[in-house]
């Protein structure tokens, strides 16, 4: 049940706009005030990069302690929606969009089991394809310079040998193709999924990429030549390619003769760290 509120006074945090809050009632105090900041965001009385009310002008417009406060603080931490800031300009803030909540959530579910490899590959696979036919329509000149400066740099440490660069590089491909939707939901949806494929191969593998640069610079240029279906095919290609690898990895991991998804035989040589 939602605490019960009683009007109260306006406060202007410094460095954010002005906000209003009611006092809470009730056995669970810090829930009323979650409740409470939460709507005020929702609403857009609170925005991004907005900077709450101390704690103690917090505790005395809510009518609680300011340990109840500090709960309720916690909790809007931990979920994402703030962030808190150390010194004489510090306090709580709304955080600035990102979806680090998001990320951790779902690279500890993976952790725990219940995201397996094969979810990661299909959810790889549905929403990767979709990406690059957005990222086709809306990707910008500047974007794809962008996206060709990171094939640029991925190439430079399979020369060096750096396979943790590499590997790092090959994922943040798909976070700029994600950035070129210029949708934030699939941002970042594709920046978890990422983080999730980048736990995968420190878990389980490390291969060489003989076929991953030849594949980007061809989808690099059916990109910038506006070509959804190509572009769209070569990632579905490719992706299927990257399933069959880490299916049959995870396999041997867990002891299985899993039978790998039959892809094109180009496919299979794909590496997967990308």
């Amino acid at each position: 049940m939602q605490a019960a509120t009683t009007p109260t006074r306006t406060a202007t945090p410094r460095g954010g706009r002005a906000v209003s809050f009611d006092r809470v009632e009730g056995a669970r105090p810090a829930d009323g005030i979650q409740s409470q900041i939460r709507a005020a965001v929702s609403s857009q009385r609170l925005g991004a990069g907005d900077r709450l009310p101390s704690e103690r002008e917090l505790a005395e417009q809510f009518g609680v302690s300011r340990n109840s406060v500090r709960q309720a603080l916690r909790s809007l931490v931990d979920s994402g929606l703030l962030e808190m800031k150390k010194g004489a300009a510090g306090g709580a803030f709304i955080r600035k969009g990102g979806g680090d909540a998001v990320r951790a959530g779902l690279v500890d579910l993976y952790s725990l089991g219940t995201i397996q490899p094969s979810h990661l590959t299909e959810t790889r696979i549905l929403i990767g394809v979709e990406v690059v036919r957005l990222a086709c329509e809306r990707g910008t000149d500047e974007e794809f310079d962008a996206l060709e400066r990171n094939v640029e740099a991925a190439e430079e440490a399979v020369r060096a040998g750096d396979e943790p660069q590499r590997t790092r590089i090959n994922l943040e491909f798909y976070r700029l193709l994600a950035a070129m939707t210029h949708n934030p939901l699939l941002e970042i949806v594709t920046d978890s999924v990422m983080a999730i494929t980048q736990k995968f191969v420190e878990d389980f593998l490390r291969t060489s990429t003989p076929t991953v640069m030849p594949f980007r610079h061809k989808l690099l240029a059916e990109l910038r030549a506006r070509d959804a279906d190509a572009a769209a095919k070569r990632m579905l290609e490719h992706l299927l390619g990257l399933q069959e690898i880490y299916l049959e990895e995870a396999g041997k991991r867990a002891g299985e003769d899993r039978p790998a998804r039959k892809t094109p035989a180009p496919a299979r040589r794909r590496s997967s760290t990308s």
